[in-house]
């Protein structure tokens, strides 16, 4: 999507965009390789921000006009995919902690 832009956003929203695309199943990874569930947890709530950050990013790439309404609606259903399948994640390793693990948010 973000091939497209203008050169002079190269190291602005298209890298910006590019590191938080990444990082999503980067942290997921890493998450998975430590051993507690509860560091599990931790690195996928990082993935929950960098899906913040991408929706963010999208919206400004859309009002910017670098991206066609067509493409907006067409990633915001991706996002959402991924949103669905992030949280249903986040929520199956939530159920396996112990109370003392639970985090207060």
């Amino acid at each position: 999507m973000t091939k497209t832009f203008p050169k002079e956003e190269l190291f602005g929203l298209v890298s910006q965009i590019r590191r938080a695309a990444v990082s999503v199943p980067s942290n997921i990874a890493e998450g998975y390789a430590r051993g507690s569930n509860k560091e599990k947890l931790h690195f996928l709530r990082i993935s929950s921000g960098s899906m913040s950050e991408i929706e963010t990013q999208l919206e400004l790439s859309f009002y910017l006009g670098y991206i066609s309404q067509e493409t907006y609606e067409e990633m915001s259903k991706t996002i959402t995919t991924v949103w669905k399948q992030l949280n249903a994640l986040i929520s199956s390793v939530k159920r396996t902690l112990n109370p003392q693990e639970q985090l207060p948010f």
